[in-house]
């Protein structure tokens, strides 16, 4: 008998992902993309009618609920799974992960080996400013890369905080976050920011799931930048880090995610290690599945995060972890331009289709249609560049695959404008110089 399985505020990567699950998993599951998707969210969204309308709508009726949508999914999917009696993080313990205080608090309490100095920031309040410069500041409820950067100044600081986007940021985008945490009793402030020192090195995300109170890693992937930018150039697994630092940072995942409570979910730590100083570094913590590196795991090890989100949902045995996968190596690859551009031809599904038939293993995601102006601006995405494509590729090795990322990105045929230089997928260094970036892809 199929698990049926409810996907709230559904992300973009959901859809590719779970269509491409393999063959066997899907047979054990239906599957249900809920509307509306994440980012259709409106900022206004009644929660507790929306709690309530999903419960009477699906209660006895699903085996399982979760989310890979950072804000609001994931507090969404723990309010439902609660209400429904269903298997899920506890909503708390979700509200404090992803509230970046918070978890800080914690964190230096139980890894504080790997926890950067740290000061709360109110950008109304002067005086709560640092006094230290340059330092990384960053909204403790954050959404994508908004807001988060390195600032060199106390005029530079004055100024992100007179944004006027950062004023709409904290009067509507952030509503949502007060609303989960009235409904849990979680009074922490979530328009305020964080200021900590600053970290080097390479940077690495570490997914892994806790079940039972037990942590275990589904894989360490690299983080790679465009050189002197916040902007994130490639994404390689596995890692390249040693095989202790990588025990390390298992060691660290294991003491600090049953400490912030998480429970029956997937999750992943951005960290970096410096080479130099041999010092992990904890950037954050996300209470979610990272849609984007779900297949990586899967090309390289035969287990994929969403087979093991499906199984802790629906509270199904976990998937057995196979030998190997099909391929060596796997990346997942953002298509960029560091310019304001119009999209003279982005490839349509038929062509995205064909390319991925022509290279088993690879998915692609456009995410711009012909005719669209992509502009770069301090308050759009990371600041520096524009995101308008995804590659994810597995490979025989690091040759290979990024010879197999140049020619599928050449067969998709993206044409932006002359004025608009592409940026190359290919990092001169692997981390940001005396920088934390911010999340995502």
């Amino acid at each position: 008998m199929k698990r049926r399985v409810l996907v709230v505020f559904p992300t973009s990567w959901d859809e590719r992902q779970l269509a491409h699950l393999p063959d066997e998993v899907r047979a054990r599951h239906e599957l249900v993309l809920d509307e509306p998707a994440d980012d259709e969210v409106r900022w206004d969204l009644d929660i507790e009618a929306w709690v309530s309308e999903r419960a009477r709508r699906w209660r006895g009726r699903i085996e399982g609920v979760f989310s890979t949508s950072d804000y609001p999914g994931t507090l969404a999917a723990a309010a439902l799974a609660a209400e429904l009696g269903l298997p899920g993080a506890p909503l708390l313990a979700v509200l404090q992960s992803a509230h970046k205080h918070a978890a800080r608090e914690l964190a230096a309490a139980v890894v504080p080996e790997c926890t950067p100095r740290f000061a709360l920031v109110d950008p109304d309040e002067r005086a709560s400013w640092p006094r230290a410069y340059p330092c990384f500041v960053k909204p403790v409820r954050g959404s994508f890369s908004l807001f988060a950067r390195r600032v060199e100044s106390e005029a530079e600081l004055a100024a992100l905080f007179a944004s006027p986007a950062l004023a709409e940021y904290r009067r509507y985008v952030l509503e949502l976050f007060a609303r989960f945490a009235r409904r849990a009793g979680f009074s922490r402030r979530a328009d305020l920011f964080l200021a900590e020192e600053l970290l080097v090195g390479q940077q690495v995300t570490l997914e892994g799931f806790v079940r039972g109170g037990r942590v275990e890693c589904l894989g360490i992937v690299d983080t790679g930048f465009h050189a002197g930018t916040p902007s994130f150039a490639r994404f390689d697994y596995p890692s390249h880090l040693s095989p202790p630092v990588q025990a390390r940072m298992r060691a660290l995942a294991a003491r600090l995610v049953p400490a912030l409570g998480l429970e029956h979910t997937l999750f992943n730590l951005e960290l970096f290690h410096d080479p130099a100083t041999d010092r992990i570094g904890l950037i954050e913590v996300n209470p979610r599945a990272c849609g984007q590196f779900a297949d990586l795991y899967a090309k390289v090890d035969g287990r994929g995060g969403y087979e093991v989100a499906l199984a802790l949902a629906s509270g199904a045995a976990l998937p057995a972890l196979p030998a190997s996968g099909t391929f060596a190596v796997a990346a997942s690859v953002p298509l960029r331009t560091f310019t304001s551009a119009r999209v003279g031809r982005a490839p349509d599904a038929a062509r995205r289709a064909e390319v991925e038939a022509r290279h088993p293993g690879t998915l692609v995601w456009s995410e711009c249609v012909s005719g669209q102006e992509l502009t770069v601006a301090a308050d759009v995405e990371d600041g520096h560049s524009v995101r308008y494509g995804i590659l994810n590729l597995g490979a025989r090795d690091r040759c290979d695959l990024l010879d197999k990322a140049r020619r599928i990105e050449a067969e998709l045929g993206f044409a932006l404008t002359a004025r608009a230089p592409r940026g190359t997928f290919f990092p001169d260094h692997r981390g940001p110089p005396a920088a934390g970036p911010p999340p995502g892809g």
